[in-house]
């Protein structure tokens, strides 16, 4: 696996505005370091204590990108680092990521993680939800987070019109919520949608963060 050339190859292949997160999660830190080397310094990982384990050994002018999903009792343990939090899915978790974030003096960015999947197995807020929680300002007490767009995956399906369906419907909810009156501790700036077997249709319909694990690192 030449993951220097993958780099490379993927970093030209991002259209204007759209960044390249490396899922690190599972690979050891050489190979995180043979992506650094060629330039990467946007990482995501899904489990808190690896996280936190390759914050701690490895270059500090790395983005940690947390992009599984979270359960409350572990934000503590990456309060203090976390560049952006992908995968916000409940406002008890919002809560948690802003009290810790208070504790440690910073404002934790984060994305809402909407369901559009046809899929049990995903987490997220549904539309619905989200218009009511930005209508009934259940964000605005969250002085310690910031708001900073919306993350979501598509079904895990051979059939592109759907993937691409469920794209559209996520970006449509984006600017929506970007034309609406959002609060001081909100913005709609990043839409983190795609992964490695659907990123281009994602920046297709607007992603600006694609999350690639196996076309980059190789398979586990």
């Amino acid at each position: 696996m030449n993951i220097k050339n993958n780099i490379s190859i993927f970093t030209k292949e991002m259209l204007p505005g759209c960044k390249l997160i490396a899922v690190s999660k599972t690979k050891p830190n050489e190979m995180i370091m043979e992506a650094y080397e060629a330039g990467q310094r946007r990482f995501g990982e899904n489990r808190v204590q690896e996280l936190a384990a390759k914050y701690d050994a490895l270059p500090k002018d790395i983005e940690w990108h947390m992009i599984g999903h979270l359960q409350s009792n572990k934000v503590k343990m990456m309060a203090p680092f976390v560049h952006l939090i992908h995968s916000v899915d409940t406002l008890g978790l919002l809560e948690e990521i802003n009290k810790q974030a208070l504790k440690v003096a910073r404002v934790i960015p984060c994305l809402l993680q909407i369901y559009v999947a046809k899929e049990e197995t995903k987490f997220g807020f549904s539309e619905e939800e989200i218009l009511d929680a930005f209508k009934n300002k259940a964000f605005d007490k969250f002085k310690n987070v910031e708001i900073k767009g919306l993350m979501g995956m598509a079904t895990f399906t051979e059939n592109k019109d759907q993937v691409r369906s469920e794209f559209k419907s996520l970006r449509a909810l984006f600017e929506k919520l970007k034309s609406s009156s959002l609060p001081g501790n909100a913005s709609m700036t990043e839409l983190s949608m795609g992964m490695s077997g659907d990123y281009k249709i994602a920046m297709e319909e607007g992603s600006t963060m694609v999350r690639l694990g196996s076309s980059i690192f190789g398979g586990r």
